[in-house]
Parts: C-alpha cells; sequence; structure tokens
C-alpha cells in the first residue's frame, strides 16, 4: 500500500472518531438536561406534596377559628338567656345555642380528621424530602461525571485533531483535496476492496480496475460507483507517495 494511502486512512480514522466525540459532546449537555430535569421534577413533587399539607393545616386553623367565634356565641346567648322573659323568647335562645353547640361539634369532628390526615401527608412530606435528596446526590454525581467527561472528551478531540493536521500536512495539497470533496459528499472518503467489491457501495469493481490497483506504485483510484478512495483491506499501510495519473480515476503525478 502506497504511503499516501496508508496516511489517508489514518486521517479517516481521525475524522471518524473526531466526529464521535463532537456528537458525545454535543450530546452531553442534553442528558445533563435530562437527568437535572428528573431532579425537578422531585422537587414539584415535594412542592405539591408540602402546598398540600399546608392547606390541611390552613384548613384546621380556620375551623379551629369558627369552634372559637360559635364558643363565644355560645356565651353570649346563655348570658341572654338568663335574662329571657318568656318561654318563647327562651326556647329561641335554646335553639341558638344548640345550634351553636352543634357546628362546634361538627367542627371538632372535622379538625380530627384534617388531623389525621396531616399525618399522612407529613409522612409524604417526609418521603419526598428523602427521595430529593437521593436524587439530588444521584444527579450532582451524574452531572460531575458528565462534565468529567465532556472535559476529557474535549482533550482527546483536541488531540486528534493535531494528530490529524500533522497527518494531512505530509500528503500533497491536490490528494488531500480530493479527499475532503469525497468526504464532504459521501461522509467517508476512503473504502476498502473485500473480495472484488467495493465496502462502501457493494459494487463489483471491473477486472481491469482491481488489476490497476495491484499494480499501483503510487498514486490512488477511486471507486467507479461511489467515487471513494479504494485500497486493499489486507494489504500492509506501506508504501510510496500517491499522484494521480489517470486523471479521472488516479490522483495526478506532481
Amino acid at each position: 500500500m502506497t504511503s499516501d494511502l496508508s496516511l489517508l486512512r489514518r486521517i479517516q480514522t481521525c475524522d471518524n472518531r473526531i466526529g464521535e466525540l463532537s456528537e458525545e459532546i454535543a450530546r452531553l449537555p442534553q442528558y445533563v438536561a435530562a437527568i437535572e430535569a428528573k431532579l425537578a421534577a422531585h422537587k414539584r413533587q415535594l412542592a405539591a406534596k408540602q402546598a398540600e399539607l399546608e392547606q390541611n393545616r390552613k384548613d384546621r386553623r380556620h375551623l379551629e377559628g369558627e369552634i372559637e367565634r360559635a364558643r363565644e356565641t355560645v356565651a353570649k346567648l346563655q348570658e341572654q338567656m338568663n335574662s329571657a322573659r318568656t318561654n318563647e323568647q327562651f326556647r329561641a335562645f335554646q335553639h341558638e345555642i344548640a345550634f351553636a353547640k352543634d357546628k362546634i361539634a361538627s367542627g371538632e369532628d372535622r379538625i380530627l380528621d384534617k388531623m389525621m390526615q396531616a399525618e399522612a401527608l407529613e409522612e409524604n412530606v417526609a418521603r419526598a424530602q428523602a427521595d430529593l435528596r437521593v436524587e439530588g446526590e444521584k444527579v450532582a454525581a451524574e452531572v460531575a461525571e458528565a462534565k468529567s467527561r465532556v472535559a476529557a472528551d474535549e482533550r482527546q478531540l483536541a488531540a486528534e485533531k493535531s494528530v490529524r493536521a500533522e497527518l494531512a500536512a505530509q500528503l500533497r495539497e491536490p490528494l488531500m483535496r480530493l479527499y475532503a470533496r469525497i468526504q464532504k459528499a459521501r461522509g467517508t472518503a476512503i473504502a476498502a476492496i473485500v473480495g472484488a467489491q467495493c465496502e462502501a457501495c457493494h459494487v463489483i469493481l471491473r477486472p481491469q480496475l482491481l488489476q490497476d490497483m495491484k499494480n499501483l506504485s503510487d498514486g490512488a483510484l477511486t471507486c467507479e460507483t461511489c467515487g471513494r478512495i479504494l485500497y486493499f483491506e489486507d494489504e500492509p499501510e506501506d508504501g510510496v507517495a500517491l499522484e494521480d495519473p489517470a486523471g479521472e480515476h488516479n490522483l495526478g503525478q506532481a
């Protein structure tokens, strides 16, 4: 294998890794946002349970206020009843006092119900707080790991780009332009010959092209179907520099 083909294969390996790293770096912020969204959901659940508990307490305070006012009403009615002059007035006071006492009893029953509900609500809040602490620790660890991964990927990405630049500097400009043009159009610029086929497009190559590849001492041949630069997969990565003497499928000599 020519030395330039070997360089191109190494450049493509770098480009593949650069692409993988770039995609991972782009995905990690989305991953962080997703796990932080889970934490936000736990916070909303806790807030909802706390609001429910607070509403329970407000309801109890309201009922306690109503009971206190009803008791004051009873006390006033009893004082007024003592000054009743007729049986009708007396019975009217009794009726109003009984109504106020029923209201007190009903309110006390409702307070007891609210207190029983509050016990369950307090347990729900405590459980949600514990879950939030656990989730918060988990998210913090995952976010730290993700940021560490991004930093490592960025360092590796910079290293891969540096290696690629060194490799590209060793190629003649026409060959690098050919590689870049094919890569832009196809995504990958290099394809192995597997059997008698182009590995990328799976088209059987002409016998003459295969023979030209075997006799190639310098230069690069491209697949007549997909246009990718070809190499024999089982050949060692060594040889001499590439040119294109054929013009269409070879990269011309300098």
